[in-house]
């Protein structure tokens, strides 16, 4: 690879709303390569140059970080605003979190595969049969897409997947059996994270 920068640039700001959500705005004659690192870290298109990330456990300055570096690696120009900086550089641990005996990277990569499991159901990768309110969270079964079926436990940053079946009807009736009269049909309601997206920045 070359050390001469390959004239693309990207600037990396806070979303003017959206209190953690980044914005990249990608310019320059080569940009798919630019675009395309920031689609492996879940930056989604806006527009041929604007890119936004925007995540249930709000650790969006974390990976705005990872993707200014992956970007220098391939000799793009990168700005990232005194504002985002600050809070990259901002390392804060998470009081209260469910799960004390997690250090922080562990709490990231538990918060990165309940993203995961949100993107699926976003994506309708995975549909959710069945929801219930065990007492402490919400408890789901759902079926990937030509693959397994799973009950899922929590919401956000916090779901994981707490049990996995060959065929829904496995899933869908030790669901009923584990929650009885509490089982209610399709996805939970939206929570106050997912109700509250960031729209794409003013132009």
């Amino acid at each position: 690879m070359s050390d001469a920068p390959t004239g693309t640039s990207v600037h990396l700001a806070l979303h003017p709303e959206h209190p953690s959500a980044v914005i990249a705005t990608v310019s320059g004659p080569r940009t798919n390569t630019a675009r395309a690192l920031l689609s492996m870290l879940a930056f989604r298109p806006v527009d041929e140059h604007t890119m936004l990330l925007a995540r249930i456990d709000h650790e969006e300055p974390y990976y705005a970080n990872l993707a200014a570096s992956l970007l220098r690696q391939e000799q793009a120009t990168v700005h990232i605003t005194p504002e985002l900086q600050k809070e990259i550089d901002t390392e804060w641990t998470w009081a209260g979190h469910p799960m004390p005996w997690l250090n922080r990277d562990e709490i990231r990569l538990a918060s990165a595969e309940a993203q995961q499991i949100h993107d699926e159901i976003q994506s309708g990768r995975l549909v959710i049969h069945l929801h219930a309110d065990d007492g402490h969270t919400i408890v789901a079964a759902g079926t990937y897409q030509h693959a397994v079926s799973v009950h899922l436990h929590g919401e956000d940053h916090l779901r994981v997947v707490s049990g996995s079946y060959d065929t829904p009807n496995e899933a869908i009736t030790e669901f009923e059996r584990l929650y009885g009269e509490a089982v209610r049909t399709g996805p939970a309601p939206a929570t106050d994270t997912e109700r509250r997206p960031p729209r794409p920045p003013p132009p």
